[in-house]
Parts: structure tokens; sequence; C-alpha cells
């Protein structure tokens, strides 16, 4: 899709190693060094204003290009709420995307986190350089990224194909005009030497760090780069950063139709399910309606003229996939939609992509400039096809979607980076948490990463939806916390049952 290990915004409606003696020892030493912290904040680099609800924000300026420390300047946009209680230090937390903002994810802080972590940490988070309010970049106009999003994905045609390597390349285009100089440094890996800039301006000897989705990259790398500076890192719903991007789009969407099939599965123990008869034959009733769509799209009745074709019904039936408590909208979208109303799909759609009435955010565009400088991609449609092909075969309904989606790519402005591992040998004890049926970012990925990292500790979780703290399990929550305010790591492998 055309989002890559997303996060949904969080009002979304209703993404075996033992640990040595010397890890141990690690850990020891962080308990005793952090358990002597004061109530004060050891602020050494930011400016804090009051930015309303009990929150603070500030500008922190770092430079546009690493290699060049001393030359142009850009600012990252940072807010925190502060600790309610005894405070051991900050809690940085990212939500993923990547493209999605950081400080609007802080602004539900009270919900992202539990009262105990909140009673210990400052909560701090930050929009990544090209994201939000930190030198957003910038592609298309609303209308443009309307155009391209409605773009069929799924090309079955020479004219679909051409008018889809088209608005790839406009968008490429359109990042080169308007956002040209900050294209070369809004990789993850820069994002990282952010974070820790950021770190050392809250007085922080160690990062404690939360990254859901794509922010388990964003964890990673850093703890790479940095691994002496790791205090506990939580990934949630973790990416596998060894995979090139084609083999992640590829498994992307068999967790896509892995979620769907739960999904369909439960719908049919309720009153109000759409379908009846088996998981099967409900399986086919959607590749029916999407189908239909392909050829006649759905009415909107949102107010603008959008037509609900399969592009932007694609869309509406992964947004609510991310969360086991969206699946009532999902069912009464499917409803509406077999009936030929596509309005409630295009406003799940509009969630997951950060449409709003005044227009995009930056979310889509930081998206592709992310993905597209942090990896390498196949150079034209005939690659992409193929790689589209191969992922059809493990997931018919989304694999030629979700892999297509990222052919801005192809034509994009700057080379990407080649994949690189994320060990970060001599890093303190990292916790990896994976849900068994997450739809964004498979449980595959998790236990990828967990053995990548050298001192990668795995939790699975045996849930459904995008992410698993915070989102029913008393399990995950536990573990969490304790990791958190007490460095007390889990055993590698713990799993944590099912819930209801």
């Amino acid at each position: 899709m055309r989002r890559r290990a997303g996060h949904p915004p969080s009002e979304a409606p209703a993404a075996s190693r033992a640990v040595t003696v010397v890890v141990a020892v690690l850990t020891a030493l962080a308990v005793l060094a952090t358990g002597c912290a004061g109530e004060t904040r050891p602020d050494t680099g930011l400016a804090w204003k009051d930015c309303g609800d009990g929150f603070e924000c500030a500008k922190l300026p770092v430079p546009l290009d690493y290699g060049k420390p001393d030359g142009e300047r850009i600012e990252i946009s940072v807010i925190r709420l502060p600790a309610t209680g005894r405070r051991i230090g900050s809690i940085l937390i990212n939500p993923g995307g990547p493209g999605a903002s950081g400080v609007e994810y802080a602004r539900s802080a009270r919900s992202v986190l539990s009262g105990a972590v909140r009673a210990r940490f400052d909560v701090v988070g930050f929009d990544p350089r090209g994201v939000g309010e930190s030198s957003p970049v910038r592609c298309l106009s609303s209308g443009d990224l309307d155009a391209y999003t409605g773009l069929d994905a799924s090309p079955d045609s020479p004219a679909e194909v051409a008018a889809l390597e088209g608005g790839s390349r406009k968008f490429a285009a359109g990042c080169q005009a308007r956002s040209g100089r900050l294209l070369p440094h809004v990789g993850t890996a820069d994002a990282a030497r952010d974070m820790d800039r950021l770190r050392a301006a809250l007085g922080d000897s160690r990062l404690t760090y939360l990254g859901k989705s794509y922010g388990t990259q964003l964890g990673a790398v850093y703890a790479d780069l940095f691994p002496a500076r790791v205090r506990a890192l939580v990934l949630d719903g973790a990416v596998d950063t060894s995979l090139s991007p084609m083999a992640m789009s590829a498994a992307q969407a068999q967790g896509f139709e892995v979620a769907l099939d739960a999904f369909l599965a439960d719908c049919l123990t309720t009153d109000d399910c759409p379908f009846t008869g088996t998981a099967k034959s409900a399986r086919r009733e959607v590749a029916d309606l999407l189908r239909r769509v392909d050829r006649q799209p759905l009415a909107n009745r949102n107010g603008d003229d959008r037509q609900v074709n399969e592009a932007w019904t694609v869309l509406g039936l992964i947004t609510p996939l991310y969360d086991r408590q969206a699946w009532p909208v999902l069912r009464q979208a499917l409803n509406e939609a077999l009936k030929g109303d596509g309005s409630l799909l295009l406003r799940m759609a509009d969630l997951l992509i950060d449409r709003r009435e005044d227009g995009y955010s930056n979310q889509t565009e930081a998206n592709m400039a992310v993905n597209c400088v942090d990896a390498r991609y196949p150079a034209g449609p005939a690659a992409f096809a193929e790689a589209a092909d191969r992922a059809a075969k493990k997931a018919p309904l989304f694999g030629r979607y979700v892999t297509w989606g990222s052919l801005p790519c192809a034509y994009w402005p700057v080379k990407g980076k080649t994949p690189v591992r994320t060990d970060a040998p001599g890093a303190a004890p990292i916790m990896v948490v994976g849900t068994e049926r997450d739809p964004a970012t498979p449980y595959e990925w998790a236990k990828a990463l967990a053995d990548e990292l050298s001192s990668g500790v795995l939790v699975g979780f045996d849930g459904d939806g995008h992410t698993a703290y915070l989102t029913g399990s008393s399990c995950v929550d536990r573990l969490v916390d304790d990791y958190l305010i007490d460095l007390k790591v889990p055993r590698d492998g713990t799993r944590c049952p099912k819930i209801g």
C-alpha cells in the first residue's frame, strides 16, 4: 500500500535468545543509575513554552546535513507532558508511518501510555524531519493527492499501467520541485541522529523510547548508531529492517489477508454481518465486491466529488483491520458497500491517509519520501509488475495493490540506500513486541527484528490489530511497564494469551 508499516491515527474509530549474565549486569547498573533520579529536569537546549492542556512545546535546531554539521539548520518540533510523580527521565514516543506526526500522537499521551509510566517519565513527542511541523516535505496539491490516491494501483490493462506510471512520475517530480533540498536528508538514519540530539537536549544520559510500527525501525536504527545510549526501547509492531522493499510489500499484503480472514471469521458470529455461509465464501464476496468496484465505483455521499473506486475501497477496507475495536465499523461499511454506498469506506480511507476537511496533512508525502530514500526500489513498471504478480500468488486481494503503491520510488530524484542490518552490538536489552495477526507488520517481522538485534527480547501476543501495548492485553501492558520503569526484562519468547 502507499504507506508502509503505518499506524493509523489514535482517534481511528471503534499496525529465543537467553539473557546473558553480562546483560543482567548492565540492567542492574541501569537500575542503579536511574533509581536515584530526582524531580529535576536538566534541560540544556530547549526553550519550552506552554501549548495547552498541560503540554509544553519547543523547537530543536539540528543540521540539515549531518555531513556538514556546521551548515544549514532545520528545526524539529517537540512537545512534552511533564511526569506526574517521581521522575526518572523522559520517554520519547513515535507512532510510525513513516510520516505520522509524533507531536499529534503525544497529544494523546494519556491514552498512549499507562498512568504508571506517565508518573515516572516526561512524555516527549516529536515530528521527525520532513514531517508535520518539522520542515515538512511537500509535493502535490490536495487535488493532485486525491487524483494520485485514486489511481488504480492493481492495474490490469496497459492504459491503467500508463496512468499509474504518469501519476507516480508526477509525484516524484513534485517532491523534487517543492522539497528538493530536503529529500536527501529525510531518511531514518538522520531522524535517529535528531533523536539523539533531542535526548541530549532533554538532559537524559540514555534513551527511553516507545516506537510503534515504523517507529520500531527508527528505534532499531537508533540503537545501532548509539548502542551505548540505550536505556530501554520498546519496539511494538516491529518492522523487519533487513527486507527489500518488494519483499516487505509482499509480506505486508499477506498480513492484511490474515487480518481480513480473522475479521471475516469473527463477522460470521455476529448478527449484523453482511455475509452468510463460511469465511471462505465471505472472502469470495469481498473479492467480487472489489471486482465490481473496479468496473463501477460506489456512491459517495460525503459531499465531495471523489468516486469510490477500487483504490479508495481497498484503503477503506484496510483501515479498520488495524484495530479490532473498529471491526463493527467495517461490518457496517461492508453492509453499505454491498448495497452500492461507499461513503463510510471512503471516510475510513481518509483516516488512514490523514485527509482532512481542510486538505491533507503531509503524511502521504513524507511517507513516500522516507521510504524512497531508505531503500532501493526496482527501476520501472516491468519490475513492479513482476513483483506484484509474485505477491498476488500469496495475497490475491491485496498483493498487487500494496506492491504497485510504491511506484513513485522508481522515479525518485534521490538514490535510495540498500537495507542494512541493525544488530546494535553492546546495547542494553531491547523489547520487541509482535501481534500474531497484525495486518500491517506481520508477526514474523517481530521475530526477525528480535533475532537481528544482539540484545533483542521477543514478546508475542495472540491478538488481532496493529500493535499490542494498551490494546487490551494486561499481560503485554504489565511487561512493557515493568521494563520501562524498573528495567525488568521479560523472558525472551514470552507469549501473552488471547484476550476475551
